[in-house]
């Protein structure tokens, strides 16, 4: 066996050493990044707390979060990624629901089925139900005093959304949340105390952003963080607890299994749709991935409360709808809201929808599933502009399995308008530059490939491959 000669011995150690150095500088490097993520994080959550400029704040710390991952993200590992995305969830525990009250209603819907009824078949208010009441949910009716409430009112669209003996919104009314969502306010009820409040659904929701996180990162670490890091997640996650977060996983599963086991994919995709009826409107995209298989765990998961309630099982849905203007096309579709009237505006509204919806189904042959799900999503809420930001949080899950990151523009906007609302021109004009900020990001995208002369390589969630171009080469290792 011949030694190694001097001089190669010195230089491979010159380079041992040398990537050591480097490792560490970059270890460094990271957990400056990541405490700096993390505080973005917590001042996000601050902020919204003390209203002081919460939109600003927010909107800041999105666009320095995706600056961060362009700048540092292409060195990063599954394991800081997934890190640093649970420690941006802390911050939101400590802290009741701030953006809404919706979390109450989860913990209520949650609650009444454990008791053996149905949140689909009894308002929060009604007596008969009074035995369920705490002080948390509602502080200023116990359950030996009347509300005066018993069934469902004639008209509850016309109730005030908020009562101010409760927490929970709308406590005049039955929930509208679909069958799969309730089943997961159960689940999390059954392990919550009473005296925990929200705080159950909190750490179930930021457990959620942690397993997405993790789930985005295997595919491409460097993306991943655009949403494990983002502020939105973290107020609205551990914090807000909303249920688009369940949602947001069942769709970004959906799309990462669709090439390999189509069958789950579909399934993922109806739960999904039951959980928040928004990503049904992906189904073009799973044209050759068994739609119809998705429509029909979505509709067997309204069996067996149809079976117990009826038609009640619609709850307040209709009137919600009415509420919140979609049936009337007054207070949505800001963007088109600035050219057209209700009327005429509802019209070119579902125009768009249907040749949106004809273009994925078109485009599902040749284009990642990725890709197709983030833009059709994405034009959607574009479209629709409903009033609520957190609708968007799907929208950020699939902007980073694309690898879109300008399509984060659109929730962006929602929440700027959503403190602009009452301003519909105001709110219209927002919303329009989330839009021109995506089309020219898209232009670019596209000037960019056609000067290269190549082609946009094929997304790791539309191949069924692992996504390898974040992972270092071998840079001359001693073997």
């Amino acid at each position: 066996m011949t030694r190694p000669s001097i001089p190669n011995f010195v230089h491979g150690s010159v380079k041992f050493w040398r990537r050591k150095w480097s490792n560490g500088a970059q270890s460094r490097q990271s957990i400056r990044v990541g405490g700096a993520v993390v505080a973005l994080a917590a001042a996000t959550i601050a902020a919204a707390r003390a209203q002081w400029w919460a939109d600003l704040v927010l909107v800041v710390g999105a666009v320095v979060v995706a600056g961060v991952v362009w700048r540092f993200g292409r060195g990063l590992s599954v394991g800081a990624v997934v890190v640093v995305a649970g420690l941006c969830q802390v911050p939101g525990l400590t802290q009741a629901p701030i953006t809404s009250t919706d979390a109450y209603r989860y913990v209520w819907d949650g609650r009444v089925q454990l008791s053996g009824h149905s949140p689909y078949g009894y308002v929060p208010l009604d007596d008969s139900l009074a035995p369920l009441r705490d002080p948390v949910l509602f502080p200023g009716l116990s359950p030996d005093q009347r509300s005066g409430v018993t069934g469902i009112p004639d008209d509850p669209a016309q109730l005030p959304v908020d009562d101010a003996r409760t927490r929970i919104n709308r406590p005049g009314v039955p929930t509208i949340y679909p069958p799969v969502a309730e089943a997961y306010f159960t689940v999390v009820a059954l392990f919550t105390p009473w005296s925990a409040g929200t705080l159950g659904l909190q750490i179930a929701a930021g457990l959620i952003a942690i397993a997405l996180t993790w789930l985005l990162a295997v595919q491409n670490p460097r993306w991943a963080a655009l949403w494990g890091w983002s502020p939105i997640v973290a107020l609205e996650a551990s914090n807000a607890a909303h249920v688009d977060v369940l949602a947001a996983l069942f769709i970004t599963a959906a799309v990462v299994t669709a090439a390999r086991r189509p069958k789950l994919a579909a399934v993922l995709l109806g739960a999904a749709g039951s959980v928040k009826l928004l990503p049904l409107l992906l189904l073009p995209a799973f044209r050759r991935r068994r739609p119809l298989v998705a429509l029909g765990t979505f509709i067997a998961s309204y069996v067996p409360h149809v079976l117990a309630v009826g038609t009640l099982v619609l709850g307040f849905l209709p009137g919600y709808l009415n509420q919140e203007g979609f049936e009337d096309g007054s207070s949505r579709s800001a963007i088109l809201a600035l050219l057209l009237p209700p009327e005429a505006r509802q019209v070119v509204a579902a125009v768009l929808a249907l040749a949106l919806a004809a273009l994925a189904f078109h485009r599902a042959r040749r284009d990642p599933i990725a890709l197709t799900c983030c833009w059709l999503y994405g034009a959607a809420l574009l479209i629709a502009t409903p009033t609520y930001p957190w609708y968007g949080l799907p929208l950020i899950a699939l902007a980073a399995l694309a690898s879109r990151p300008e399509w984060v523009a659109v929730p962006l906007a929602s929440y700027l308008a959503y403190a602009s609302f009452g301003h519909d021109t105001r709110q219209g004009l927002i919303h329009l530059t989330a839009a021109v900020i995506v089309a020219g990001a898209l232009t670019i995208r596209h000037q960019l490939v056609a000067k290269s002369g190549l082609t946009a390589p094929p997304l790791p969630a539309n191949t069924g491959q692992r996504d390898e171009s974040h992972r270092p080469r071998n840079l001359g290792r001693i073997r």
